[in-house]
């Protein structure tokens, strides 16, 4: 069966003008009664860093998380953060990212690769000392406009060392949309079957009209877990000046039939596509 992970933190980041706090409370209230595995609401990260996040721990206390089997998501970029997401019972996951290019780890945490991966065994052991799961988005997953060095060794490379660091689950991530589908199938293909104990997803950025012939080329190559935000919004604000979204959630609904728990005609799903386009500006 097919998770699907609805983004709309990955959805609201990028976005200039404060989204406000009711605002936000009332979309993901929205969102936890639509059946999806896991919401990513929300981060501890530096409000200088990423704004619009500023608000998590209050959106947070507001969420009405009775009746709903969604499980919560949080990303930390570092240590503190990890502290701070771990005083939350409510949370289950805390996601890191952590890039296989160097100029963008420095651009996205100003820290190494090497530096993050000495901080993420950090934050795992505060995962294992209080019961939440560490999720890892490998970013530049695949390819990068940087010049560092890409290939499915070295994707393997980072993977072999995530599992031994007893990481359960990596979410490869195409943070600039540069994918194709033969790249997305060579990618998978090689990745979930030589690293069978990791939960291997997929974090697609990509525009619409090619989110269907993504979707389904990461499934046939073996993907199971799928990150996506209603109508496409977002992308990551530390990538590129100019941003390509994420995978619209109801494409790979569509996409996915009968492979996911949800009902893609339910009207929780389809009150949450009316808000998304209310919540979030042209």
């Amino acid at each position: 069966m097919v998770k699907i992970i609805e983004c709309p933190r990955d959805a609201m980041q990028g976005i200039k003008p404060f989204i406000a706090t009711d605002t936000k409370v009332a979309y993901i209230n929205q969102l936890l009664k639509v059946g999806f595995d896991t919401i990513d609401f929300g981060s501890f990260v530096s409000p200088k860093a990423i704004p619009q996040m500023r608000d998590t721990a209050e959106v947070l206390s507001r969420l009405d998380l009775s009746g709903s089997k969604s499980k919560l998501l949080a990303i930390i970029a570092n240590t503190r953060g990890a502290e701070e997401a771990c005083k939350y019972t409510e949370i289950t996951y805390l996601g890191f990212p952590l890039s296989i290019s160097e100029t963008f780890q420095q651009r996205n945490t100003n820290k190494s690769i090497d530096a993050s991966f000495q901080q993420l065994a950090e934050i795992q052991d505060l995962c294992f000392k209080h019961n939440k799961t560490l999720v890892v988005y490998l970013s530049m997953g695949f390819g990068n406009p940087y010049g560092d060095p890409y290939n499915t060794e070295v994707l393997s490379s980072f993977c072999e060392r995530l599992q031994g660091m007893k990481v359960e689950i990596v979410a490869l991530s195409d943070t600039i949309g540069s994918a194709d589908v033969a790249l997305i199938d060579t990618v998978f293909r090689n990745i979930i079957p030589a690293f069978p104990s990791l939960e291997i997803g997929a974090h697609l950025h990509s525009l619409p009209a090619e989110a269907e012939e993504k979707a389904q080329a990461a499934y046939a190559a073996g993907c199971l877990r799928f990150d996506g935000a209603l109508k496409g919004f977002g992308g990551c604000p530390m990538a590129k000046d100019d941003l390509t979204g994420n995978m619209p959630t109801e494409i790979i609904l569509e996409t996915l039939k009968r492979k996911t728990k949800i009902d893609y005609s339910s009207t929780a799903l389809y009150k949450a596509l009316e808000m998304s386009t209310e919540v979030f500006p042209d």
